[in-house]
């Protein structure tokens, strides 16, 4: 692998390895760096979580639906095919694609800002810099040191896979600190193509969730432009196929259609830019790994339609103010009594802050969609429809 790799991509060899040193080195067997650190991901209990955190649909019924481990599964497949596009390292791409939802709370984005509000007298909380602290100190199967113990290479790019951090929160100092990211450099392109990987996965498959769900119709994602040229593309294709058989075709064409998209361009962003190594890339000041600007636009376009239709659809909206109630209650009830959390989490409780508060956010963050409501209904009883 390593032979047909560009200059600028991350070489395990050239790693800067991991913050506790490891019996027998870098590679166990034929594994790399990289490679283990993917593995690690996939055996880690916070990766196997997933499967119970809302992507869309909060606690969703359907079995179809995305959650957070389905989503990272396509946002890997989506990274590795762009990365081998681009001569990167496709194990350190797809392990940074599996490992960048592991910080978020349950409930998506609406437990987020519940265990926002929550902590904002103890520095508040950020599911990026918590997927770190997860990584490097709250998961910890090995017997001697905390965390997964991944390489800088890894644990740098998932702290800046959306841009270098100017003002980090107090999670990320503080594992900054602990072993120092270089935060105001640009990651590498490794990293920059998990996060457009990310982008293409939710921009398209919540289009499809949300068409299976009836919240979304063929009508209405044809107003977007993006999508209306997609759809006529298809549909001439297609003539005699009933629509309904197409609507998979659609978000096909359209995950193509940016793949290519955001090659194309990152060739020409490289080229241009003129790198020869990662350092270079880190140095570059700009990102490298992108849509072109056309796109970019169109993409803009869709994500507003997505906002407007689907995340803020007033069934969402009654669904995320379930979930802050359950956040919020949970987070109070802790606070209160800590002995609620188990023996386990409450023995680490401290009685001054912000490490109580942070203590019990860690707590709450790494629940599942359904465990959060089972604690709710265990301590403070069923939620009802009007609470």
């Amino acid at each position: 692998m390593v032979a047909h790799l560009a200059p600028y991509a991350c070489l395990p060899e050239r790693s800067r390895g991991r913050l506790h040193a490891e019996p027998g080195g870098e590679r166990r067997g034929p594994r790399d760096v990289f490679q283990r650190d993917r593995d690690r991901i996939i055996h880690s209990i916070a990766f196997r979580r997933l499967r119970h955190k809302t992507q869309v649909f909060m606690a969703p019924d359907g079995d179809h639906y995305r959650v957070r481990l389905t989503h990272s599964l396509e946002v890997a497949q989506i990274g590795r095919t762009i990365a081998r596009a681009l001569g990167l390292n496709e194990d350190l791409t797809e392990a940074l694609c599996l490992a960048h939802d592991i910080g978020h709370p349950p409930f998506g984005h609406a437990g987020e800002h519940a265990l926002e509000e929550a902590m904002a007298q103890a520095g508040g909380f950020d599911h990026n810099a918590h997927c770190l602290r997860v990584l490097m100190l709250l998961e910890s199967p090995y017997p001697r040191f905390p965390g997964l113990n991944l390489s800088w290479d890894m644990l740098e790019g998932l702290a800046k896979h959306n841009g270098p951090i100017t003002d980090p929160t107090w999670a990320m100092a503080e594992l900054d600190a602990l072993y120092p990211l270089d935060l105001r450099s640009w990651p590498s392109l490794e990293a920059q193509v998990a996060a457009v990987a990310d982008d293409i996965a939710y921009d398209n498959h919540d289009i499809d969730d949300g068409l299976r769900a009836g919240m979304l119709s063929l009508d209405q994602i044809c107003a977007v432009p993006l999508v209306r040229e997609g759809w006529d593309a298809v549909r001439a294709r297609y003539p005699d196929v009933p629509e309904v058989r197409l609507m998979r075709e659609l978000i096909r064409d359209q995950i193509g259609r940016m793949v290519n998209d955001v090659i194309e361009t990152s060739r020409a962003n490289i080229t241009k830019a003129g790198v020869e190594s990662v350092a270079d890339v880190r140095a570059c000041g700009r990102r490298l790994v992108g849509f072109s600007q056309a796109l970019v636009e169109q993409e803009r376009a869709l994500s507003r339609f997505m906002y407007d239709n689907l995340y803020l659809h007033e069934s969402q909206l009654a669904e995320a103010e379930r979930a802050r109630t359950i956040v919020a209650s949970l987070f109070a009830a802790y606070q209160a009594d800590p002995a609620l959390m188990g023996a386990a989490w409450q023995g680490g409780t401290a009685e001054d802050e912000p490490q109580r508060s942070r203590h019990i956010g860690d707590y709450i963050a790494g629940m599942t969609d359904r465990y959060a409501e089972r604690q709710y209904e265990v301590i403070l009883g069923k939620l009802s429809t009007t609470d």
